[in-house]
């Protein structure tokens, strides 16, 4: 092999923007945290913040796969409120002839799994098989969702009995070694959805999926399977998130997750998943939960910014992360 036929000489290639700056980002945030607030590093706050990402995470993960895939879901928020408020009713109804005890709690998370699952297939259904778009379907579900819980509540709050909401309150408040079971759910999310992610064919298929269907489709991916599994896992992540919230408040009304599809969307974007699809980062959503909450924990332990800012400033962050991805493709 002569020197015109070797291959030119391998440069360390470093990790480019997308993957460094949220990282970066995030230890900004750490260092600026530790700077405004002392208690900002103690172990009683990180595991607070934690605990209260623990529901975007969750969502954010299945949220993930459904963008990479090239759809959106914008009815999150409100399908949690609504399972919330289902769970609520099915187990106060069960009550009588259940009792308190673990029966009844398996009862309220089969409920909200199942309606979660449910929920997914409809959009995801209504996406694939009707060929609506995404934003009109998950818009319209976001409408009807949010009108079903007031409804149920008829303008108020469905509260859980006081008794079962006593038995339910370890579900968020204990954990194992202090580490708290949302913390411990969300790790156990994460980590199935890296697997699915960079490792399982959902994975590249829901890439191949959200890069170009028609190749997809002739390199023989099921492309409207793929895209419906992506929105019944998101529907079951949403209840596996409700099942954790629900204890936190024993409650549910129409103000119950206002904005999350908001921050779960953010997060993705700013972990670097492509909003067009195509690319996915689970271990990147996760980062971006990490920032977000940092932001809204930063904001409400100082008076540097009013924490009422804190969905402004989610949504500055949206178009700053689109247009960060649309200027790295424009140099690439």
């Amino acid at each position: 092999m002569t020197d015109a036929t070797l291959p030119p000489p391998q440069s360390r290639a470093w990790p480019s923007m997308s993957v460094l700056g949220p990282i970066l980002a995030l230890i900004v945030l750490v260092i600026i945290g530790a700077m405004l607030n002392a208690n900002f590093l103690s172990a009683a706050n990180i595991t607070n913040v934690l605990a209260r990402s623990a529901f975007i995470g969750i969502i954010a993960v299945g949220m993930t796969f459904v963008i990479t895939a090239g759809g959106l879901d914008l009815s999150v928020g409100s399908m949690a409120a609504f399972i919330a408020g289902l769970m609520i009713l099915v187990m106060n109804a069960a009550l009588p002839s259940l009792g308190v005890g673990v029966p009844i709690i398996l009862l309220g998370m089969a409920t909200a799994l199942v309606a979660g699952l449910l929920a997914g297939l409809l959009n995801g259904y209504l996406i694939t098989s009707l060929g609506i778009d995404a934003f009109i379907v998950t818009l319209g579900a976001m409408g009807v969702y949010r009108s079903l819980v007031t409804w149920l509540a008829d303008g108020g709050t469905l509260s859980l009995d006081f008794a079962l909401r006593s038995f339910y309150r370890p579900v968020y408040f204990d954990g194992i070694l202090g580490i708290s079971w949302p913390i411990i759910v969300f790790a156990l999310v994460v980590l199935l959805g890296e697997i699915l992610m960079s490792r399982a064919a959902f994975g590249r298929h829901c890439a191949a999926t959200g890069s170009n269907e028609n190749v997809a489709h002739y390199s023989n991916v099921n492309v409207k399977r793929t895209r419906l599994i992506a929105y019944a896992g998101l529907g079951v992540l949403v209840g596996v998130a409700t099942i954790m919230y629900v204890p936190r408040l024993g409650s549910a009304s129409s103000s119950t997750g206002v904005l999350w599809e908001l921050e779960a969307i953010a997060a993705v974007i700013i972990g670097g998943t492509v909003l067009k699809g195509g690319f996915g980062r689970v271990w990147g959503t996760v980062i971006g939960v990490l920032i977000l909450s940092l932001i809204g924990n930063i904001l409400n332990l100082t008076d540097f910014v009013s924490p009422y800012l804190n969905g402004a400033i989610q949504g500055v962050i949206i178009i700053l992360a689109v247009i960060l991805q649309r200027e790295g493709k424009t140099a690439n």
